[in-house]
């Protein structure tokens, strides 16, 4: 019952939430019903890790009490690969840094490739350099890689069943928005399909990912 007195922090699980889903729903911001239903899984997603981080530890109850994992009912053990594997003190640092990393990067595209739609439906055009000259979909590329962060971090069951329906769902979602544009832009948007990946650049281009993210924004005349 000590133990568990580092959990229950329910104010603070609304904040994160809050602030979390903000952010989602300011820079992914869903337009129809399709849209609406895959930002539902993320905000599941969101829901589902606060609640554990800062509430009650629904996935150490589960693996110690069902599973007779020796598990210690605190908050630290929600660094669960460190705890799991025996790493320690250090070794729940690096999780957690290497999955803030994973987080703030993906927070970045999905900013950055707010900023570049925003002005390319401004000026009437199909964006297709900055970020969108590494990716097709560097929004998307940003949920996952900050979905996969956070179960770097902070592992719990029901974000692990999320994260390959969230991935499934925005994969479908990209294919149905790309059907779209090529409606609209045709050929122009089939040479783009063409040279341009996805989600995820060749490894000789992830550095210019990263420096996307980082550039000042101007807009090019």
């Amino acid at each position: 019952m000590e133990a568990a007195k580092e959990t229950g922090y329910w104010e603070v699980t609304v904040i994160m939430v809050v602030i979390a889903s903000w952010l989602l729903y300011r820079y992914v911001a869903p337009k129809g019903w399709r849209e609406w239903s895959r930002a539902g899984l993320v905000q599941a997603f969101i829901i589902a890790l606060y609640a554990e981080m800062y509430g009650f530890p629904l996935t150490i109850y589960v693996l110690s009490g069902f599973l007779g994992l020796d598990i210690p009912w605190l908050h630290q053990s929600g660094h669960l690969w460190a705890t799991l594997f025996g790493w320690g003190d250090l070794g729940a640092i690096v999780e957690m840094m290497l999955g803030y990393g994973f987080l703030f990067f993906g927070l970045s595209l999905v900013i950055k490739g707010w900023w570049e739609v925003y002005h390319a439906r401004r000026e009437g055009r199909l964006a297709t350099d900055r970020l969108y000259g590494v990716v097709r979909h560097p929004q998307y590329t940003g949920i996952f890689l900050a979905v996969f962060g956070q179960l770097i971090h902070w592992p719990t069951i029901p974000t692990l069943a999320l994260f390959p329906i969230i991935v499934w769902a925005y994969v479908r979602l990209a294919r149905k928005e790309e059907a779209r544009m090529i409606e609209r832009f045709g050929d122009e948007y089939l040479a783009y399909r063409h040279r341009v990946p996805m989600f995820f650049p060749s490894r000789e281009k992830w550095r210019r990912l990263l420096d996307e993210t980082r550039s000042s924004g101007e807009v090019k005349p």
